[in-house]
């Protein structure tokens, strides 16, 4: 036998034999799924990326040293009447509507004892799509932009009625923080182009805006159902929470138009020129918000929170000396700045509560900015009475607050 056919043949042998026997115990292996990981191409990347990056300046702004003030530390040191919650406004430009809707959620239970929380994002929907609607009504010549009024919430219920919060949030399951920054981007880009366009179709336009606010905020609820009843939006307002929104005014004090007339309020957010502001003289101004907060009404509240003795950390809005001494705050120094616009309207939030040291008044504002959550108590800040009265423009109260002085608009 040669070599190669013994070598064949035991070959076949030797896998015959094997052939009757169990198979060798191999281990079973199973996959998983894991999270990729590049450690040093991470590590590489990030050097990389700072290599490339300039560096950044920390940022400074000139503010006043708070150190030795005796300031208000806790809310609990003011009397304040019921108010919900404080919320975040998250990334967006809606201050106006959070402190409005937070000031008539107040009045809900001054007048009813109702505690109900209501939907900003049902306000600031509408109020987004009438102000594209005037945009293309004046061929552009319109500011849209994510500001407005105290008014524009009455205005839009008279119009829509409202919803509570439950009914129609705006957020997406698991946002913990509203986000308008894209949506916004968004909406101005697309009414920009009607300008290059020329297609002034308010039909089309609106239904443009609408499927904009409908994609990023979900599409605002027609109907609601409150204890068990479907109903409208207007049947919600007119017949649960029961706001009147004529009942609500807006007082205003600026030297350069004539006193005891409504006039109107000259600043971007004012986008429809609303000339229902009540304007009262300076003193009779802060007169009346510390008659009114005495007598357990709440305020909204707007003006300038740019200032050198506005603080986050400190959580206080005071006047500092350098800026100009208490003794000289008057129509004068108030309109002067509102002339060069170191005021402007720039925040509204909600007055809350107030207490009085040392012959003035401090009062307890509640605000949805991002500033009043650096330390505690989140939401709130404590505002001097000097700070109101050079810096803070208007305010938005109950009639009936402030009927006496309503009566010198009637005889003028």
């Amino acid at each position: 036998m040669s070599k190669t056919i013994f070598t064949v043949t035991l070959m076949c042998f030797v896998l015959s034999a094997f052939a009757g026997m169990p198979y060798a115990q191999q281990p079973k292996d199973k996959g998983v799924f894991i999270e990729d990981k590049n450690e040093f191409y991470e590590q590489l990347e990030k050097e990389v990326d700072q290599f490339k990056s300039k560096p950044k300046k920390a940022e400074r702004s000139f503010k006043l040293d708070f150190s030795g003030y005796d300031l208000p530390k806790s809310k609990d040191e003011f009397t304040f009447y019921w108010h919900s919650e404080p919320v975040s406004q998250g990334m967006a430009g809606t201050c106006w509507c959070f402190s409005t809707t937070s000031f008539l959620e107040s009045e809900i239970y001054r007048l009813y004892k109702k505690e109900v929380k209501l939907s900003q994002g049902y306000t600031f929907y509408w109020e987004y799509v009438e102000k594209a609607r005037r945009f293309v009504q004046e061929r552009g010549n319109s500011s849209f932009g994510e500001g407005s009024e105290f008014n524009a919430v009455t205005r839009m219920w008279k119009k829509y009625g409202t919803v509570p919060l439950a009914a129609y949030t705006t957020l997406k399951p698991k946002q913990k923080f509203h986000d308008h920054r894209a949506m916004f981007e968004e909406m101005e880009g697309f009414l920009n182009s009607l300008k290059l366009s020329k297609a002034w179709n308010e039909e089309a336009a609106l239904a443009t805006i609408k499927a904009i606010l409908n994609h990023y905020l979900g599409e605002p609820p027609s109907k609601i159902v409150w204890e068990n009843q479907e109903m409208t939006p207007q049947e919600f307002l007119r017949n649960v929470i029961k706001i009147v929104p004529d009942d609500y005014i807006d007082i205003l004090s600026l030297l350069e138009k004539p006193y005891y007339e409504k006039v109107e309020y000259p600043v971007p957010d004012n986008w429809w020129y609303s000339s229902d502001y009540y304007n009262v003289p300076l003193d009779e101004y802060m007169n009346l918000l510390k008659k009114v907060v005495r007598a357990g009404y709440t305020v909204a509240i707007g003006g300038d929170v740019s200032e050198p003795g506005y603080d986050s950390h400190a959580k206080v809005a005071i006047v500092p000396s350098f800026d100009i001494p208490s003794q000289y705050i008057d129509e004068s120094a108030r309109q002067f700045r509102f002339d060069n616009k170191t005021t402007t309207d720039d925040h509204g939030v909600h007055l809350v509560g107030y207490k009085e040291k040392d012959g003035v008044m401090w009062f307890l504002i509640q605000d949805s900015a991002s500033g009043s959550r650096n330390v505690k108590p989140a939401g709130y800040y404590f505002y001097h009475e000097d700070y109101v009265k050079l810096k803070m423009m208007n305010f938005m109260v109950h009639r009936s607050a402030v009927a006496e002085t309503l009566q010198k608009f009637v005889k003028k």
